[in-house]
């Protein structure tokens, strides 16, 4: 961080200082293009380029030198979740672990964000003016996230990343720093849980814990490995901290101490990051669920607050459970994108202040949708699916009609589709007489007043016709529907095709046999008849 007066992006740094110097390089490399003496001029181009960089990069780059560490080697205590489960008071039992359900105000905003500048007192009775951020969260379960360093796969690559940068790849509107990093190699410590993906396990290190199941309850405390790998609830956001600071409203740090000092180390160590006042950071939950992220800016044993004061300060503030989380020169605010906090990390030019690059991140960010693609048949907008037309509920996963399809149709994103010979918006109307099929787009081919089935198109013929489309008399002989019946007229006399009548007079030519073979024929001739047969 800079000072008031000054700007390490003044002509000052070296930065800015040469940049017309930068321009002339470019517009003069640009104009010798076809001089012989290109590629000394581009080689020059990119040296100068080269110390630029440099000289940017060492203006924000954090010298890693307020370094507030609770560990002298490896990170936290090795003994069991059963020994923090013994040990704890009684009035305990075995519950080692605080749950709350979380606040689910949709209607609120977001957030609420709150700058405090507020007088400490210390044990010798010695006055400090603090200051920091106190952030309220509403719906926390869809407006939270744990960050891996850099965007997902962070942790995997031990990488190391400023909050600022981490926030931008998911759009947080508030970024803090979250759990502890190896300062060697980068490597997150603790467990981390990221939108519902498992990123590390800490394999049962028993430190302060804050997470949020995937039901939005808010959990604080020690977790044992079932905890961790639960499938029943599981954790969508999971993050370690150091030091339970309250616990059901009432100051937990001595009980900590008990439960996360490692036993083969000075207890002197970690009581040192326990007392010393430094930039500190935190998050807990108030009695309505709303979940509360605390900063205090500092530097180690000069400014800020110890963690009994800390304690003490969000207590008043209604905060129930809080775990703090990594402080001194880790301790970062990020406020609509930008830093919003003095870092005590110096820079390489010493006379500046820069924020440093830590690992995991809480994010706090515009509501999500559950499901967060509204089944990909709705956008989300303010945490609320707005659904495709056809498509309703909360997650746009019911299809919506705007009449039932009953027993002819389904229901659809376009609407009811009728089965095949049925119509109308709930698909209760039989498809128009001369037309079948899917959406009765079909035309009947039926002839001579027959009628074709709505769904498959096939014709019923009047009595004496028969035919694929009723194209054809009943053969001699037979009569009625099908051409099912025998005549039954003397000396072989022919009778009316519909019915069966033997006085008839008979004119033009006639095939015997049906078509298709559904009545064996009487005679394997056609007659040529002219005349009117007596009955």
């Amino acid at each position: 961080m800079t000072s008031a007066d000054e700007s390490p992006f003044t002509e000052e740094n070296g930065c800015n200082r040469d940049s017309n110097l930068f321009y002339f390089i470019v517009s003069y490399v640009c104009l010798m293009a076809t001089s012989s003496v290109n590629f000394v001029l581009f080689s020059l181009f990119f040296i100068y380029l080269g110390i630029c960089l440099s000289q940017c990069k060492d203006i924000r780059h954090s010298l890693d030198d307020d370094l507030l560490l609770p560990y002298t080697k490896s990170h936290g205590p090795s003994h069991s979740h059963r020994h923090v489960r013994d040990c704890q008071s009684v009035a305990h039992g075995n519950v080692t672990q605080e749950t709350w359900a979380a606040s689910k105000h949709s209607n609120s905003p977001v957030f609420k964000s709150n700058m405090f500048i507020s007088d400490i007192t210390d044990d010798s009775g010695v006055h400090r003016w603090v200051s920091g951020h106190i952030t309220e969260v509403h719906d926390p379960l869809r407006s939270v996230s744990v960050l891996e360093p850099g965007g997902p796969g962070g942790c995997e690559w031990s990488h190391r990343e400023l909050v600022e940068l981490t926030a931008k790849t998911r759009k947080c509107l508030v970024a803090q720093n979250g759990g502890f990093f190896d300062i060697a190699n980068g490597q997150c410590l603790g467990n981390v849980i990221s939108d519902g993906k498992l990123v590390r396990n800490s394999g049962g290190i028993q430190n302060a814990q804050f997470g949020i199941r995937k039901d939005g309850t808010l959990v604080f405390g020690y977790l044992s490995e079932d905890d961790i790998l639960d499938q029943v609830n599981p954790f969508v956001q999971l993050i370690s901290g150091v030091v339970w600071l309250l616990r059901n409203g009432e100051i937990y740090i001595n009980e900590s101490i008990q439960a996360e000092c490692d036993e083969t180390q000075k207890t002197g160590k970690f009581q040192y990051f326990v007392d010393v006042i430094s930039a500190r950071t935190a998050v807990g939950h108030d009695a309505e669920g709303k979940l509360i992220l605390f900063h205090v800016d500092g530097q180690t044993d000069v400014r800020g607050m110890n963690l009994w004061q800390v304690a003490k300060f969000l207590k008043e503030q209604n905060v129930l459970n809080a775990i703090n989380l990594d402080g001194g020169g880790s301790a970062t605010y990020i406020l609509n994108g930008s830093l919003a906090n003095y870092p005590s990390d110096h820079c390489k030019l010493p006379k500046w202040r820069c924020p440093r690059a830590v690992s995991t991140v809480l994010c706090v960010h515009e509501r999500l949708c559950q499901p967060e693609d509204c089944s990909e048949h709705g956008r989300c907008v303010e945490g609320q699916c707005v659904c495709q037309q056809g498509w309703s509920g909360p997650g746009c996963a019911n299809l919506t009609c705007q009449a039932e399809c009953g027993e002819h149709g389904i229901c659809t994103e376009n609407g009811c589709v009728c089965d095949a010979g049925w119509m109308g918006l709930n698909c209760s109307q039989v498809c128009a007489a001369g037309f079948y099929g899917d959406g009765c787009n079909q035309t009947c081919t039926c002839t001579n007043g027959g009628s074709c089935d709505p769904v498959h198109g096939r014709c019923t013929c009047p009595a004496g016709l028969h035919g694929d489309s009723c194209e054809k008399e009943c053969p001699l002989g037979f009569y009625g529907l099908n051409c099912k019946q025998s005549c039954q007229c003397h000396d072989m006399c022919p009778c009316n095709a519909a019915t069966g009548s033997c006085n008839t007079t008979y004119q033009g030519e006639r095939n015997i046999s049906l078509h298709r073979g559904a009545v064996q024929p009487l005679v394997a001739l056609t007659r040529h008849v002219n005349n009117t047969f007596p009955v």
